[in-house]
Order: C-alpha cells, then sequence, then structure tokens
C-alpha cells in the first residue's frame, strides 16, 4: 500500500532529536527558541510563539484579543472542525461562509456579506496551501471598519476586524512573493504529523501587527499565557538561585517541547527540497489528468500565488458524491491510499446540532462530493506516482462508465 502522508523521518531527524535528548534538556528550551526565531525569519514575521498545536495557539490567541460571547468570527465551511472548534471554546458564534468555485478557499463577496458589529476575526484558511485573497481582505475590513465595535484594549487598538489566518496548510506559500506567517495580521501554522513540515504536534503563531503593537511584549505576555501563567518558564528557572516564580493569570499548558523543535529545526533547514519536490509531483499529476475531460486539477498557482502543495485535491467533473465514493475504493482496492479535504462543516453533526445545514453551502458541498487528495510528500517516488496515476485513471473509468 502507498501511504497517503507519511513524516520524513530519516536520520537526519533520528540524530537531531537524540542530541536533545542527550542534551537533558527536552521540554521547552534553547532548541524552541531557536526554532522560533528561524521561523521569523523564514516567514518574515515580527515574532514567533511556538505552541503544542494549531488549535492550541489559535485558540489562546482568540482569547488574548478579548474574543467571547456575543462575539462572531468568520469562517469558511470548508475547513477541519479545529477552526470551528476554538470559536465555539471561547463562547463565540462561527458564522460560516461558502467557498469560491475556482479553489477552496472562503468567498470574499460571502464575507462582506457576513461582516456585522458583532464581526471581531475573519479566519481565513489557505484550504491545500493555496493563499487566500489577503490583500482583498484587508481592503474588506477597511472598508467595513464603521461597524466595527471593539470590546478589548488590543481590540480598540487595532480599530477594525483582526485577519487570523489559519495557514495550517500553508506553511512555505507565498501571495505577491511574500511567505504566508507575514500575510495577516496574526498566523496559525500547524506542524502536525501530516503536514509538509512536522513536529510530530505541534505548531507556530506569528504576529504582524501594525506599528503601535509592541511584539516583544506581545512575545513575553504569550510566554506566560502558554505556560499556565508563569512569569517564568523552566529554562528561566535553571539559573542559580531562580527557582523563584508568580502565577500571574490562570494560564494555559501548551508549549512547545525541545524534541519537538529538534525535528522542526531539520524540517525547516531543507525546507526548500522538500516544497520543490512536491510541486513536481503537483506537475506529475497536472501532466498525467489534464487529458481527461472528468479531470478538475487543483489550483495551485496563478501571476499571484504560488501554493504549498500540501494537497493536491482533484475533482472528478459531473460525479456524484456516491460515485466519488466508489472510486476511492476502488483506488484502495489497487494499493494506493487516498483521502478527502474536507467534510464542510455542517455535514457534521456537531454542527449540524448547532442548526448549520449543507444547503447554504452549495459550493463547498459540489467540491467536497467531487474531490478525492491523492498522495504528495517527499519520499514518495516517481514510480510511486506513476501507480497512484494509473490507479485514478483506472477506478474513475471504471466507476465513471459502469
Amino acid at each position: 500500500m502507498i501511504p497517503f502522508s507519511p513524516p520524513r523521518i530519516d536520520q537526519a531527524v533520528i540524530d537531531e532529536v537524540t542530541a536533545a535528548l542527550q542534551s537533558g534538556w527536552i521540554t521547552t528550551g534553547p532548541r524552541t527558541k531557536q526554532f522560533e526565531k528561524e521561523i521569523s525569519a523564514y516567514c518574515g514575521a515580527k515574532t514567533t510563539i511556538a505552541v503544542s498545536a494549531w488549535t492550541t495557539g489559535m485558540e489562546v490567541l482568540l482569547r488574548w484579543w478579548g474574543v467571547g460571547p456575543g462575539d462572531e468570527v468568520i469562517i469558511p465551511a470548508y475547513t477541519y472542525c479545529a477552526s470551528a472548534n476554538v470559536v465555539l471554546h471561547t463562547g463565540a458564534t462561527p458564522v460560516m461562509v461558502d467557498i469560491n468555485p475556482e479553489d477552496f478557499n472562503l468567498s470574499l463577496a460571502e464575507v462582506a456579506s457576513k461582516i456585522t458589529s458583532k464581526t471581531k476575526v475573519i479566519m481565513p484558511v489557505d484550504i491545500g496551501g493555496f493563499p487566500c485573497d489577503y490583500e482583498a481582505l484587508f481592503l474588506l475590513v477597511a472598508e467595513k471598519k464603521n461597524l466595527f465595535n471593539p470590546s478589548s484594549e488590543q481590540q480598540a487598538q487595532l480599530g477594525r476586524i483582526l485577519i487570523a489566518a489559519d495557514a495550517a496548510h500553508s506553511f512555505g506559500a507565498t501571495y505577491n512573493k511574500k511567505r504566508v506567517g507575514s500575510l495577516a495580521d496574526i498566523t496559525v501554522f500547524s506542524f502536525h504529523a501530516v503536514k509538509n513540515l512536522t513536529t510530530a504536534e505541534g505548531g507556530a503563531i506569528t504576529f504582524n501587527l501594525p506599528e503601535g503593537f509592541d511584539h516583544d511584549e506581545i512575545y513575553k505576555t504569550f510566554n506566560i499565557k502558554i505556560l499556565h501563567g508563569q512569569s517564568k518558564d523552566a529554562l528561566a528557572k535553571t539559573q542559580k538561585g531562580a527557582w523563584r516564580y508568580d502565577v500571574l493569570e490562570p494560564g494555559y499548558k501548551c508549549n512547545m517541547t525541545d524534541l519537538q523543535a529538534a525535528i522542526g529545526l531539520i524540517e525547516l533547514g531543507r525546507y526548500q527540497e522538500n516544497l520543490d519536490r512536491r510541486h513536481t509531483i503537483f506537475e506529475k499529476y497536472n501532466n498525467a489528468f489534464a487529458p481527461y475531460a472528468w479531470a478538475q486539477l487543483p489550483l495551485s498557482k496563478n501571476e499571484h500565488k504560488i501554493s504549498s502543495f500540501h494537497l493536491y485535491q482533484l475533482r472528478i467533473n459531473n460525479c456524484t458524491e456516491a460515485q466519488r465514493d466508489a472510486i476511492i475504493q476502488e483506488i484502495f482496492g489497487l494499493d494506493v491510499a487516498v483521502n478527502v479535504h474536507f467534510q464542510p462543516l455542517p455535514l457534521l453533526t456537531a454542527y449540524k446540532n448547532l442548526g448549520y445545514q449543507i444547503a447554504d453551502f452549495p459550493m463547498a458541498y459540489s467540491h467536497y462530493a467531487s474531490e478525492i487528495s491523492l498522495p504528495v510528500y517527499y519520499d514518495l517516488s516517481d514510480e510511486q506516482v506513476a501507480i497512484v496515476i494509473r490507479a485514478v485513471i483506472t477506478a474513475v473509468e471504471k466507476v465513471l462508465n459502469s
């Protein structure tokens, strides 16, 4: 079986993790701090805080921003459940919008129609690694500035809706030659095992707020928030006589460890070769499927954007959801693992029970019903790519012609 998305674990990773183990420092320490600095340099961010997961990072961020009951956060209906769950955990309301016909990202027209005086945050999601239209989003929140009703010190300082990007898929992607991580006010990355850059579990928040925000102070604040509100982290407490600390607030426990950062440092140091290989695999798929009328190729590049090539989201034209499911079963029968990204949130029980209905998001349903995600990862060989291609063509033609 060709797996869908295994992590790249080789001797370089094993050696660095071993070095971390032997260093005597395995929780948040020097490797985590180095990883944060290298992410900031790579993305062009003003500061970065490493966290235990995208989910914990985004929730702490929303709470710090003052998001809570009575507030609204705009998200796409086409995303993973984490995007909605973190909003619900704060007591705020996720306001879902439909997606574009040409890609899997949220529709600006839909966003514009859903902004109210309760809107505190827009959370664009770079599905598959293809960046959203950030410049247009900033123009939109500027146009709607008169509706903005701040309810925290940070919100009042910004004076408009916050753009907090869900970049779980898009580390390394670019928009107008700037990397994701420097495009939104604040960006949250995922380094989960299946992501382009992994730390096994983990994530990072990059900050690029306007002039007037003290990013050094923000970094200090988040270090406190992600470690139970302690005034000192474990590294600081190792200094002679520095055992005493205070708890400044009832915080959270979602710091990254040096074991995780050890993996991330190796991954980041060779990340361009990862992106290049993924790009090559995308091109092989595009060239193979382009001649077929049933194939709707995913958008991964245009004059402004270059994807991180995280997901190859093939759509099958004139295909029902049942046919798509049958195609997937046929592909698995040929020993190739594929996936679907994603089931729109209103299809899932938790959100149905909250009143969301898939009928309100026709584009999201249409994309989902015909979508199949194909394997894309650094260690996928050309021979395996050819096997995937043959399996997809065989399966699609068998189901559509039956």
